[in-house]
């Protein structure tokens, strides 16, 4: 019984601490620029698109790859980081942030909620939120609707160490379905009148799911610039989890050990008796 409880005790104690070195290992891994991150975009204003993106940290330089489906054929796809590198918490928008009811979800109604442009996630040139409507440097989508995208920009340490508070956002939809951006569809942006709604407006966004662990699916661009991996699983999350399971596995080496003098210990007394 008491060989039982001090196993019990010794994985309770190891549990905080096999945690707090995973948290430890993976806070100090970002703020030294290193690390890869991944991203599922899912559709917004029923477009349909969807997509899956890596960030990849090395040092202070972020490369970006995207693989997503279901954008306007031929079309340009303005796209962007969004979010906060102050701590505030912004997030991806649904359905409800329609404010004005006109059945489109505007760059304007969700930005309450996904933020402003952090970083343009042009082809070249400027990245900057002055390049956030330059469509003749934003990826095109091919006559499928896919679009592959992948660009090296060098950030800010800010950038760096909040990197889990940003987020992907594309844009471009196709209101009345015919296969282009026109102001027929959903009439004039809110940001510029020279441009349709549908060029503007929202069509997927995606949030930062934490460390990566595998690639982008097949036939999706590869995590690239990412940390080294063993067996599959990048080196910081291979690193906190070892140092986890070294704790664990010390407190149970003690458990056991315990149990054999405990064990040592009776077969003495029951000798000392006969």
């Amino acid at each position: 019984m008491i060989a039982k409880r001090t196993r019990r005790l010794a994985v309770v104690v190891a549990l905080p601490a096999a945690l707090a070195l995973t948290a430890g290992a993976s806070s100090q891994a970002v703020a030294q620029g290193t690390g890869a991150f991944q991203i599922n975009l899912a559709q917004l204003n029923d477009s349909g698109s969807k997509g899956t993106a890596m960030l990849s940290l090395q040092g202070n330089n972020l490369t970006v790859k995207i693989e997503s489906t279901g954008l306007v054929p031929g079309q340009p796809s303005a796209q962007h980081l969004h979010g906060s590198t102050d701590g505030h918490d912004f997030h991806c928008p649904d359905a409800s942030d329609d404010t004005n009811g006109d059945g489109v979800l505007n760059n304007t109604e969700a930005t309450v909620d996904y933020g402003d442009i952090n970083i343009s996630l042009t082809t070249k040139g400027p990245t900057d939120m002055k390049s956030g409507l330059a469509v003749d440097r934003m990826p095109v989508a091919n006559a499928q609707g896919k679009l592959s995208y992948e660009r090296t920009i060098p950030v800010s340490q800010d950038v760096v160490e909040h990197i889990k508070d940003l987020h992907i956002v594309q844009h471009g939809i196709d209101r009345n379905d015919n296969k282009k951006y026109d102001f027929e569809g959903a009439g004039k942006s809110e940001l510029d009148p020279k441009l349709p709604q549908e060029a503007t407006a929202p069509t997927n966004c995606g949030e930062v799911l934490g460390a990566a662990v595998g690639s982008i699916p097949v036939g999706g661009v590869e995590t690239g610039t990412g940390p080294a991996e063993e067996n599959g699983v990048p080196a910081v999350v291979f690193g906190a989890g070892g140092a986890g399971l070294v704790a664990a596995a010390g407190a149970l080496a003690f458990a056991r050990r315990r149990k054999t003098v405990l064990a040592a210990g009776r077969a003495g007394g029951n000798g000392a008796a006969a």
